[in-house]
């Protein structure tokens, strides 16, 4: 007796075997017969058909993403912009960030920084690079 070879059934094919198994107009050998699957198969259809069955009609359509109001995302971003560009003029101001213009690029170079530590004077340990970021492009 030779092995039948492994059979992947499509879904809508299920759907069928399962329907007609739950009308239950022919026994389960007849359509196993019919449709030549076994008969554990169809009950485990049919089980899975009853199981979801309560789904069609009792679900509710899945909650979606909420709508993302842009307007306010520009409004915060504006908001922190303006921050940004306050505490970045008082840094300035108080001396702990060296103002430069947008056209050159920022570094922490001692030649860049007034009073900043040369090659021949050793560095202080709390003089650090206290630039803000570098401003996006």
């Amino acid at each position: 007796m030779s092995k039948r070879p492994r059979q992947n059934h499509s879904p809508a094919f299920k759907a069928k075997v399962a329907l007609a198994a739950v009308k239950g107009e022919k026994t389960l050998v007849e359509l196993a017969q019919q449709y030549d699957v076994h008969p554990n198969l169809i009950n485990q259809w049919r089980a899975r058909l009853l199981e979801g069955a309560a789904d069609v009609f009792g679900t509710e359509p899945a909650a979606t993403e909420p709508a993302i109001d842009v307007t306010v995302l520009h409004a915060k971003i504006g908001e922190l912009t303006l921050a940004n560009d306050f505490l970045a003029g008082a840094l300035g101001k108080a001396g702990l960030a060296h103002a430069q213009s947008d056209d050159r690029p920022r570094s922490c170079a001692a030649t860049d920084r007034p009073g900043a530590a040369t090659r021949d004077q050793p560095r202080a340990a709390s003089t650090i690079c206290r630039e803000p970021y570098p401003r996006p492009i």
